[in-house]
């Protein structure tokens, strides 16, 4: 079972948190300190009812206060906290579609990580918020057959974990090696059905049979058979088959790696894993890199944005 680092306050007032949250953004000066407290001290529905109490007492929108209180990556990390996981899902995937050039990253993140369910609500939303269905903006934004896994992707169709089956996943591995390192060319679609279909139970049992059948692992011919956001996502894949909380900690290590860090990255993943399984993250991080996730993103980081970062990341 995964575990998060931010959990419902056992004892919840949302009136007196939305009091809390007004008060630290009057008078002279913003308490940033009283924000970023009562934002890491509630789960997001329970944020979600205290913008409402807030909008209820003092007529004004909680999110636009922030906005004009704070700035920066501060202000984006407690704006993104006011939503839902799936909600920031559907804007960030907006976002990468949306403008010049496509971010590809986001979109491999968010698409070959989230469950049939996710998936299925963050299509809802968006077709709700940004009057199109995703499936169209992904169909119109990428091509070739990195356009296709994202489509197929969008489909949300892979098939529910109820354990494995080794004979299908030796056939499995047989087309997978057929498509790919067994052949002159590579068939791209054959690997993306089964990527994109097989659940993560009988991926990973393919896995182990690729690897018994042709003595290394899937990922070492998928990086010499294939190149660019192919080659990404399909690795991607087999990343999030295998241990989905160690796909997340290298995305956060690339974030803050080279020159400059990539702060919409850093705050969305942060963010949208902080109650689904940003302990375990944190213990891949230390595993991967021999030093803290805390202590990568206080070097990274500075000021307030810095401060409610550590407070997520506990």
């Amino acid at each position: 079972m995964m575990t998060g680092t931010i959990y419902p306050a056992e004892e919840f007032d949302a009136e007196a948190a939305a009091a809390g949250m007004r008060e630290a953004m009057t008078g002279f000066g913003t308490s940033e300190e009283a924000i970023i407290s009562i934002l890491v001290n509630h789960s997001w529905e329970q944020r979600k009812e205290i913008a409402t109490a807030f909008k209820t007492a003092y007529g004004k929108d909680l999110i636009e206060d922030l906005k004009d209180e704070l700035g920066g990556n501060f202000e984006d990390v407690c704006v993104m906290m006011l939503a839902s996981p799936r909600e920031i899902d559907a804007r960030e995937l907006n976002k990468a579609i949306s403008g010049a050039g496509t971010d590809e990253t986001v979109l491999v993140e968010i698409m070959t990580s989230r469950t049939n369910e996710e998936l299925a609500e963050i299509k809802e939303i968006y077709e709700k918020e940004f009057e199109t269905t995703l499936e169209e903006d992904l169909q119109s934004d990428t091509s070739g057959y990195f356009g296709r896994l994202m489509v197929a992707l969008c489909a949300n169709g892979r098939e529910p974990s109820e354990g494995w089956d080794m004979a299908e996943a030796e056939d499995s591995a047989q087309k997978l090696y057929e498509a790919g390192a067994g052949s002159l060319g590579t068939e791209e679609a054959e690997i993306n059905a089964i990527l994109c279909i097989k659940s993560y139970d009988q991926l990973r049992a393919i896995f182990y049979k690729y690897e018994e059948l042709k003595g290394n692992p899937l990922e070492e011919d998928i990086a010499s058979e294939t190149s660019g956001t192919l080659k990404d996502g399909f690795l991607a894949i087999v990343e999030v088959a295998k241990y989905k909380p160690r796909f997340f900690a290298r995305r956060l290590h690339d974030a803050m790696a080279g020159l400059g860090t990539s702060d919409d990255d850093l705050i969305r993943i942060i963010v949208t894993r902080s109650e689904d399984d940003l302990e375990e993250i944190k213990e891949e991080y230390q595993k991967l890199y021999e030093k803290s996730l805390a202590e990568d993103v206080a070097d990274e980081c500075s000021g307030d944005y810095k401060r409610m970062l550590l407070a997520i990341i506990k």
